[in-house]
């Protein structure tokens, strides 16, 4: 496998940085932070998928830097590289970045506009170092996004479980979105966010990468389920009998997921489902989950949850919540989004008094796909610099979008009160720092287990 070339894992204009600091400049300090965005706080995740990627150990020779010399020139038809700086690091620091990454704790929960992560140079030698590596650093915002959203979605199903007396279960969002994601590298990091939060999911790379990368052991579970080629493979003629030898073939205390709507969704529910195959359904010690993903998701998902209500009944909790026979159920998989799943939600719960549990989702495009850097708004930005010896203050201040100021001096990250938020505040003030040193001149110097992050994003009880 080709060994990836630090010295090019940039954005091109990065190359001519280094000659553009002002004279005497030893350090550049810079932070992470989301700005904003669509929801209020932001999970932090992913950071140390990059460093264990890219970042650790020897990650750089004079092989490499003799081919990103020779490949800038081209690009730019001048003499732009900082040969000097990359020999520096080869011949200095055996190849290892002379860096000091300091973050949150991996899935800590932060209010938008706090300092996520920091990064500066220890070696005053090569300053152009820190702000060289945004490009690759600031990709973790995918996997904080991903991450964010998913719990997001399971804070609203859990509003809704309260209110029916429920809890949300483990497996009501389920990653259904290897296939629309734009690499395997994204399923991994985006699946990997979603089991944050949730343990359903048919992205397996999700689950090796929590277990590549955060010493995981499987983390992410599925069930035997049909897809349409499955069912429509015996033709329309026979729709019952695929139905029918699905079922026979999961073994009786499983689970099994049914699409429907290859056909005729509603007459499938209320008579193959509901009458022909009523019998070896109530017989199973398993569940048979149905899944009718077309038409109008709302009308659909109370459509379906009314009809197996009506043949296969059902008990009222004590809150009044209709809940269903235990031997079926409904996930929903088509269209599926934050406001689609509360859509439904609102019509199934609140108009029809079907509890949460009735009805599960299956997430693809819109978990790992329909996000995007500006989701949560994210920003790295240089914040400080030191020019021999002394340290200033950097920041930015647009005159047209007071939203795009940025952050002042070096950084601290401390808690205002415990499990109440977080605040920044410069890093010479006597509160204690939530962020940090995770890494520093090649090596990890702190690592987090997959339970761990999981534990710091868990919805409050």
């Amino acid at each position: 496998m080709e060994k990836t070339n630090i010295a090019l894992l940039t954005d091109a204009y990065k190359q001519t940085h280094w000659m553009q600091y002002p004279p005497g400049t030893q350090y550049v300090y810079s932070y992470f932070e989301s700005r904003g965005g669509r929801f209020d706080s932001t999970v932090f995740y992913g950071l140390q998928i990059l460093l264990k990627k890219y970042l650790e150990g020897v990650v750089i020779d004079e092989a490499m830097v003799n081919e990103a010399d020779e490949f800038c020139k081209k690009v730019f038809g001048q003499d732009y590289f900082n040969r000097e700086g990359w020999m520096h690091i080869v011949k200095e620091h055996g190849g290892r970045l002379p860096i000091r990454i300091k973050a949150v704790p991996e899935g800590t929960v932060v209010p938008n506009r706090n300092v996520l992560m920091t990064i500066e140079n220890t070696d005053p030698k090569v300053p152009f170092i820190t702000n060289f590596l945004e490009t690759l650093l600031v990709q973790v915002w995918y996997g904080s996004t991903v991450a964010t959203l998913s719990r997001e979605i399971k804070r609203n199903i859990q509003s809704y479980a309260s209110r029916a007396g429920e809890e949300v279960s483990p497996f009501h969002l389920n990653d259904f979105g290897f296939r629309g994601t734009s690499s395997v590298e994204s399923a991994g990091i985006g699946g990997s966010a979603h089991l944050v939060n949730f343990l359903g999911t048919d992205t397996l790379e999700g689950i090796r990468y929590a277990m590549r990368y955060y010493n995981s052991d499987v983390c992410g579970f599925s069930v035997m389920a049909a897809e349409h080629s499955t069912v429509t493979s015996y033709g329309k003629d026979f729709e019952y009998d695929a139905y029918k030898n699905i079922i026979k073939r999961t073994p009786d205390n499983a689970t099994v997921s049914v699409v429907c709507d290859s056909y005729d969704a509603i007459k499938a529910i209320s008579e193959l489902f509901g009458r022909k195959l009523k019998n070896e359904i109530l017989a199973r010690g398993g569940k048979v989950v149905i899944r009718p993903d077309s038409g109008d998701p709302i009308k659909m998902a109370r459509k379906a949850l009314s009809i197996l209500w009506d043949r296969f009944g059902g008990i009222r909790n004590p809150k009044g919540y209709r809940i269903l026979n235990p031997k079926v159920g409904v996930i929903y998989g088509d269209y599926i989004g934050y406001d689609m799943i509360n859509d439904i939600l609102h019509a199934v719960v609140t108009e029809d008094m079907f509890a949460p549990s009735n009805i599960i989702f299956g997430m693809g495009g819109g978990l790992l796909q329909k996000v995007h850097r500006d989701t949560q708004s994210f920003a790295f930005k240089c914040s400080a610099i030191n020019i021999n010896g002394t340290w200033y203050d950097v920041f930015k201040q647009p005159a047209t979008d007071a939203t795009k100021s940025s952050k002042r001096g070096r950084l601290r990250l401390s808690r205002t009160c415990y499990n109440c938020g977080f605040e920044t505040f410069p890093l010479e003030s006597g509160t204690q720092d939530e962020l940090v040193t995770v890494f520093e001149n090649g090596k990890i110097t702190k690592e987090y287990t997959f339970e761990e992050v999981r534990t710091r994003a868990a919805l409050p009880k």
